[in-house]
């Protein structure tokens, strides 16, 4: 029998000394609970993804020295240690099997992924071997992520005499994204008629989550072991006579709850892994900025959030009384910030240059500009990170405000569809012991920038659902303004969506990172030009 621990921790990317220390902890764990050899995440001496530092050929050096120093200090137990390599002029991602301060064995990835948010290519030559290794008399055969999510690689292990398959793996969230991973490994197994084992790295990294929820699948494709997701975790599991065994079988998380908990993992590490004493938001009483408050709340704790209320006159009370009644629920620093006299000073240092003008957008842009230079001046002051509160709904389409309601240095909610921001709302509310913490005003009033007297979000765009569905399909979906209005959304709006969408890029370009729970973000998986007169298909 062999029992291998899946360790599926938290690794911090260039904290090298740190995820050695993580890593020899789970090695002691795995060891004092019978385990033989431990399996550990995709480039987890080094965290993923390094991006340029693979680059550097002193950062190859490094994670050497690293690689070395931890395999003096494990005893007793065989590691699966995801690691960088530089050898012979090429550089891998590689996986080194080490026993008894010994380095064993060593696999190079064969698939590099360079797609999505991936840029392996980039960085790394592919490998072209399998890699086979005995471990208590088990025959293992080692892959690393991409290699499981086409044929090939796994075939190859198997042809090579394993009989049962390791799986370092960073693969990213985004939502019911271990489905995927579930039917993916199961076709693998299916192909090659033996067991594997995924192990998946957990925590934030700038705009990624990656959700943990390693699992193992038994020869005939069932799910033998399942850990938590956004969570660490040591999984133990067993094979004896090609039979898997494990005590660990987490339940998957519902849809919203998968989402909030994403959210909640991306601010605690981007904040915590930067260094940043904790975080600001700017209150509005609007239902964006209320959702982005309860994750910052939940992730950091009340004591490291301070919230601010920029009123203007055109600020309605019930968004002020709504704010201070979710200030008295959640328990954090609060103040209010007048911002009318800013606006008497700037309109009266502006009437020269403005007189004959009609007043417009640039009136109300300069309201928005206040306020981000009353946080980022907080931001500087305390040492705390200001979270922007923009959704991917406005995001798409430019409704928001450069230097004003985009000043920050973390979106939180930049993936999330406004359709999705009222789901996660109510949901954070159903956890609330006694009364909701976002007021019921909140969530039922029609949304508005209080710019100007009466307004509200729908003067400028279309109904949220119609607007969210024409965004997913134009953006994730890559399908074209003339199939989008053949599904049967309007084209007008069509039209209106994809031309906001396509001339607010400048912005979003400009915009700080934030947390991807889609299969596509404005992020590192959309890369457009700015400057563009490609003419789309209608």
């Amino acid at each position: 029998m062999l029992r291998i621990a899946v360790a599926q921790f938290n690794a911090t990317v260039g904290d090298l000394t740190g995820n050695v220390e993580r890593i020899v902890k789970c090695a002691t764990e795995a060891k004092a609970r019978g385990a033989q050899v431990l399996l550990t995440p995709e480039l987890a001496l080094c965290g993923y993804p390094p991006e340029d530092l693979l680059l550097r050929p002193d950062f190859y050096r490094a994670c050497n020295q690293a690689l070395d120093h931890l395999a003096s200090r494990v005893e007793g137990i065989a590691l699966v240690i995801g690691h960088p390599e530089e050898s012979e002029g090429r550089r891998y991602n590689a996986a080194t099997v080490i026993e008894n301060g010994q380095k064993k064995a060593v696999y190079r990835k064969i698939r590099l992924p360079n797609y999505e948010v991936f840029d392996e290519k980039r960085y790394f030559d592919a490998g072209t071997d399998a890699c086979v290794v005995s471990i208590a008399g088990v025959r293992c055969g080692i892959n690393i992520c991409a290699d499981i999510w086409e044929s090939g690689a796994a075939e190859m292990a198997h042809a090579a005499g394993a009989e049962l398959l390791l799986v370092l793996n960073a693969s990213p969230c985004h939502l019911t994204k271990h489905h995927q991973r579930l039917e993916v490994l199961g076709e693998r197994v299916a192909a090659t008629g033996i067991p594997a084992i995924y192990c998946n790295l957990v925590g934030g990294q700038d705009e990624l989550v990656f959700d943990g929820a390693s699992f193992a699948l038994d020869a005939a494709g069932q799910c033998r072991m399942r850990l938590g997701q956004f969570v660490e975790a040591l999984g133990i599991v067993d094979y004896d006579a090609g039979q898997l065994h494990s005590a660990d079988q987490a339940v998957a998380l519902l849809f919203e709850a998968e989402a909030y908990q994403a959210l909640v993992l991306g601010v605690r590490d981007y904040i915590g892994k930067s260094g940043f004493k904790g975080a600001i938001i700017g209150l509005s009483g609007g239902i964006d900025s209320a959702l982005t408050l309860c994750v910052a709340v939940d992730a950091l704790g009340a004591d490291k959030v301070h919230a601010v209320m920029m009123p203007s006159p055109y600020t309605a009370q019930m968004s002020l009384d709504d704010s201070r009644e979710m200030i008295r629920q959640l328990g954090c620093s609060y103040n209010e910030i007048a911002i009318e006299p800013a606006m008497q000073t700037y309109a009266a240092m502006l009437d020269p240059l403005f007189a004959g003008l009609p007043a417009d957008t640039t009136e109300e842009n300069i309201q928005a500009r206040i306020r981000g230079n009353i946080l980022m001046a907080l931001s500087n002051k305390t040492g705390k990170l200001v979270l922007t509160t923009g959704n991917k709904s406005e995001m798409a389409v430019g409704y928001c405000t450069l230097y004003g309601d985009m000043a920050g240095g973390f979106a939180v909610i930049k993936d999330v569809y406004k359709t999705l921001v009222y789901r996660l709302s109510v949901y954070r509310n159903t956890l609330c012991q006694g009364e909701p913490v976002i007021p019921e005003n909140i969530i039922v009033r029609p949304p508005s920038a209080e710019l100007k007297p009466d307004q509200t979000d729908q003067d400028s765009l279309p109904p949220y659902e119609v607007l969210d569905a024409i965004v997913r399909a134009y953006m994730e979906e890559d399908r074209s303004p003339r199939e989008i209005i053949a599904a049967g959304l309007p084209e007008a709006d069509v039209r209106r969506v994809v031309r906001l969408l396509r001339i607010a890029e400048y912005k979003r370009r400009q915009s700080p990172v934030g947390i991807r729970i889609t299969p596509r973000g404005f992020g590192k998986d959309w890369r457009y030009p700015i400057t563009n007169r490609y003419q789309d298909e209608f």
